[in-house]
């Protein structure tokens, strides 16, 4: 059997076309870091989510890293976070000298709820980072209050979450501190790149200065002026011109997006039903913008993912328990669910090339490689 070709990649970037000329317009102005290009990204994103104000950054990494920094966290405080993430939203805490506390997903969704939020704060505890995995919000409205009683932030990891609704509002719009990934492989890409939505004016301005070397003044102002001011710590994360321009590009198709993934979700949801040995993790489709497919095999998943590869499928892992890593060993602890399903996890091939001949193909492979694990 010849495997189709949109099954052959776990993910693909897409582009629709103008990106390549927004890119050569930017090559051409002889300016590529932080410019014009660059605000007028961050205007259009603003006015997609319905928010007064974005903080572009070099990378989904980056963002969550200066959204702790602008929020205060530092040495000493404690995270609230999954361990079913990538390994980048654990690194970003490390960054800021605090420490991970991980903690269970549910394992319909493989997202946090409110009730392990309420149960892991501690006397330490000064940020949550709920993982919106697949691209399904996590709504924490019900315990917003004891939290800011707290003074305990709501940091948002919604790397595969943009474009997707909490309620009536998109994700980013809700009052958290929210950071997107604009990585090759999301929902939208710049490329590489990130987005910071601040939660007031002020944290806005913390942002901007701690992505731009603690820099009082933007960029436009310092090419006319003979010197700058230097008021704190910063880092270099800026988003450069170049790929602002093919974020900008994006977002103009992006409604192109939004329905050719959910209806590749609801296909592999369909195909997928009342499939032995395996069953599809729920992104709420109706809200959601899904940025994978993912499934549990409920047995011989490592099996299983072999046979795939073997057969051209582009399965892969998202994602191995970080409380499991040895980078992370002094913050383990016990999470059977987690460990569950770090042990059944599987993300079947999942981008805008693909066709629903190409899910029906995978499916296929899927429910062979299945019955043959199964005899052995």
């Amino acid at each position: 059997m010849t495997i189709a070709a949109g099954a052959g990649d776990n993910a693909r970037p897409y582009l629709y076309g103008p990106e390549e000329a927004g890119v050569v317009e930017a090559l051409r102005s002889g300016q590529y870091g932080h410019t014009a290009v660059t605000d007028r990204f961050e205007g259009e994103v603003a006015t997609f989510l319905g928010v007064s104000e974005t903080v572009a950054v070099a990378s989904g990494t980056s963002a969550l890293h200066v959204a702790l920094l602008a929020a205060g966290i530092g040495p000493g405080d404690e995270v609230i976070v999954p361990s079913m993430t990538f390994c980048a939203t654990v690194q970003a805490i490390l960054a800021v000298g605090a420490r991970p506390c991980f903690v269970e997903v549910s394992p319909r969704t493989l997202c946090i709820n409110s009730g392990a939020v309420l149960d892991a704060i501690t006397a330490d505890t000064r940020a949550v980072m709920p993982v919106l995995y697949g691209g399904r919000a996590v709504d924490l409205c019900d315990v917003r209050p004891a939290l800011t009683e707290r003074g305990i932030a709501v940091v948002e990891d919604a790397a595969h979450a943009f474009g997707s609704y909490n309620g009536a509002q998109r994700v980013g719009a809700t009052g958290a501190l929210t950071c997107f990934s604009f990585g090759p492989i999301k929902n939208l890409t710049c490329g590489q790149g990130g987005m910071i939505v601040p939660r007031n004016p002020l944290e806005a301005d913390r942002c901007r200065k701690l992505r731009g070397l603690g820099i009082v003044e933007s960029a436009a102002w310092r090419a006319e002026a003979t010197g700058y001011t230097v008021d704190g710590f910063g880092l270099r994360v800026q988003m450069s011109s170049l790929n602002a321009a093919i974020g900008s590009a994006q977002l103009a198709h992006f409604d192109k997006a939004e329905t050719k993934r959910k209806a590749l979700w609801r296909a592999y949801a369909n195909a997928l039903r009342g499939m032995d040995g395996a069953s599809v993790v729920d992104v709420d489709v109706e809200r959601s913008v899904p940025h994978l497919c993912a499934v549990r095999v409920h047995d011989r998943r490592d099996q299983v993912f072999r046979t795939l590869r073997a057969r051209g499928v582009g399965v892969g892992t998202h994602y191995p328990p970080n409380h499991l890593q040895s980078a992370f060993a002094a913050w383990h602890r016990p999470l059977p669910v987690t460990e569950q399903v770090g042990r059944e996890i599987m993300t079947l091939p999942f981008h805008q090339r693909m066709t629903e001949a190409d899910v029906e193909t995978v499916t296929a492979e899927l429910r062979q490689s299945l019955a043959q694990t199964a005899t052995r």
